[in-house]
């Protein structure tokens, strides 16, 4: 079971009303189970015990998951080996999404992850194919692109990225779906590869600038203008283009992909990016 704040908030409220059982998901929203009341703690239907403390203290940690295992919650967090960055799974009131150093991987201001993950894919809709996906994160972007493409691969960097993602409910499909293709490496590297020619459709929906700059560069869009089919589409996460820092970025990823040899850039501000065709 995983468990935040938004399920343990549920209980405690369940108890102060003096309930004997409450309705509450055991995977951050994705379905609900009854759990029993007690005063020692909530036993859950798998005959899990968590006692009143810990389901506090989940309560009080608004920007952490827990996965509960043995009648104890852990963080679910973790240091990764290859940048030396603290990694964690977060809670939102749909999809949790990934803080690496602090920063969110994903949009939560007004959306979730999930729907943010939607609006990057129907950009570029319709997906059919196969399919790139450079940055697979938590595997959402891979997750919904496999629903309609012929194959998706992703590419991940990190593996403390990937141990985060199978402990996360909403990744589970990653693992699951025979359609979806990992490859852990440098997207820089990988891309590298890949067959010419070989993909209908590109989401890249890199870290910040300021934590992988080459993910930005213009040797990179060439390699991508190269793997992806005459009639195919690429989607790039920039960021707000209402912010100064957006507005640039913008400014130059459009600029680099069009010298890379992408004749038809254009502007995507719904899905916080930009769209790219031969």
């Amino acid at each position: 079971m995983v468990l935040s704040h938004y399920q343990a908030d549920v209980l405690l409220k369940a108890r102060e009303d003096g309930l004997e059982k409450a309705k509450v998901s055991p995977d951050l929203g994705l379905t609900k189970v009854e759990a029993a009341l007690a005063d020692d703690g909530v036993m859950f239907p798998g005959g899990e015990l968590l006692d009143w403390p810990a389901v506090e203290r989940i309560s009080g940690a608004t920007r952490s998951c827990f996965l509960v295992c043995g009648g104890e919650a852990e963080e679910v967090r973790a240091l990764s080996e290859m940048t030396g960055l603290v990694l964690s799974l977060v809670p939102t009131g749909g999809a949790p999404t990934l803080f690496v150093s602090g920063f969110p991987m994903h949009r939560i201001k007004g959306t979730d992850p999930h729907r943010d993950t939607r609006r990057k894919i129907e950009a570029i809709s319709p997906i059919r194919g196969r399919v790139l996906d450079t940055a697979t994160g938590l595997g959402y972007t891979a997750i919904e692109a496999a629903r309609t493409a012929e194959e998706v691969t992703t590419i991940e960097l990190d593996p403390a990225v990937l141990e985060i993602a199978r402990v996360n409910p909403w990744s589970k499909e990653l693992f699951d779906n025979a359609k979806i293709k990992q490859i852990i490496g440098d997207a820089t590297v990988e891309v590298e590869k890949l067959p010419a020619a070989s993909f209908n459709r590109i989401i890249h929906d890199p870290p910040t600038l300021k934590l992988a700059g080459e993910m930005y560069s213009g040797a990179l869009y060439s390699e991508f203008r190269r793997v992806l089919t005459r009639r195919g589409r690429t989607f790039h996460y920039v960021g707000d283009p209402d912010s100064a820092l957006g507005a640039r970025n913008t400014r130059g990823v459009i600029r680099r992909l069009r010298e890379a040899g992408f004749r038809r850039v254009s502007r995507a501000p719904e899905a916080f990016g930009v769209v790219a065709e031969p």
